[in-house]
């Protein structure tokens, strides 16, 4: 018989089976609070449903109850890279041990998907960037009760204090300190990181300005093959330190350099940003930002689930803040 056609084992197919009250067995497969039902019923009726091949249906259980047990994370349109792919695997881990599932979507420019907000109904909807105020507006319109963050994008509060925002300040304060003052900014070449790679280079020339009052005397981004000619450009122009976007941008740089007979870090210094595994096996290894990618899954799962069971929010720890480590190339 064809998949489609099986008939689905029901409550009350369970309940015919063993001779008992459809409330009954109902009772038990729900594990309903404040009955008296005795061990030997409950172990007969768990039995038998197990035999029967019987299944609960979640989503009459979410209707009725009114919680799907889904958290919903709506991500920016960015590739996933090691760091995300890390954040996202502890972010699910956390939530599976307290029985709840996490879904992920991406809402890309002209897309014309329903969302998943309005088909999944999620307990929670939670942003790894602030929504916009008509995104917002509308994912509260489709019934969902928890929104983090429940501020629009730029109005105060929308973006916590969390310290892992502050990589381009550490990378810039450790070149400082290291004696470099004329600094370039690597930029990562993926216009889907247009943004970020914005807000991180904003940050690094705001540190220098701050610390120096000097400017970045350059950006640019990076490919391997623009990589060479960038390089020499920024050498002749006296930099002396690269802030980069991330490890990968970084590599890009350190072997430019290598390959044209810069010293590093005696002519150039390059901080890398996430320390990913890359920036251990480079050779010289690279100084980078080290965020705990994991930690800050935990806190995000954390987060949705103090608004998923009314619980007080965690409060932000040494997981969700940045740290450079210094390595061979500063």
């Amino acid at each position: 018989m064809p998949a489609s056609t099986v008939k689905r084992v029901t409550a009350a197919d369970v309940a015919r089976s063993l001779g008992l009250s459809r409330a009954t067995v109902g009772f038990v497969l729900n594990d309903t609070p404040g009955q008296t039902i005795p061990e030997a019923t409950r172990a007969r009726v768990l039995a038998e449903a197990k035999r029967l091949g019987y299944r609960a249906n979640t989503a009459a259980r979410a209707l009725a109850s009114g919680r799907s047990r889904i958290i919903l994370l709506v991500l920016p349109d960015w590739p996933l890279d090691y760091s995300m792919r890390t954040h996202l695997d502890e972010a699910s881990l956390a939530l599976d041990k307290a029985g709840y599932s996490l879904v992920t979507m991406t809402p890309h420019p002209g897309g014309h998907a329903r969302p998943l907000w309005e088909t999944l109904r999620p307990d929670v909807v939670i942003g790894m960037t602030p929504f916009e105020a008509d995104r917002l507006a509308e994912i509260r319109a489709s019934g969902v009760e928890h929104v983090i963050p429940s501020v629009p994008a730029g109005e105060f509060g929308a973006v916590g204090d969390l310290g892992y925002v502050d990589g381009p300040r550490l990378q810039v304060e450790h070149l400082v300190a290291r004696g470099r003052s004329r600094l370039a900014f690597a930029a990562s070449p993926d216009p889907r990181l247009a943004d970020l790679v914005a807000q991180r280079r904003d940050l690094a020339a705001q540190t220098l300005r701050e610390r120096t009052g000097t400017e970045l005397v350059a950006a640019a981004s990076m490919t391997e093959s623009s990589a060479p000619d960038h390089l020499r450009a920024w050498m002749a122009a006296g930099v002396d330190g690269v802030v980069a976007y991330n490890d990968d941008v970084a590599a890009l740089v350190l072997g430019a350099a290598l390959r044209s007979g810069v010293r590093v870090p005696e002519d150039l210094a390059v901080v890398g940003h996430d320390d990913t595994p890359l920036a251990r096996l480079l050779v010289p290894a690279l100084s980078s930002v080290r965020i705990d990618t994991a930690g800050i899954g935990r806190y995000l799962a954390d987060l949705a689930l103090s608004a998923a069971t009314g619980t007080p929010p965690p409060v932000a720890g040494p997981e969700t803040d940045a740290y450079l480590v210094e390595r061979e190339t500063s």
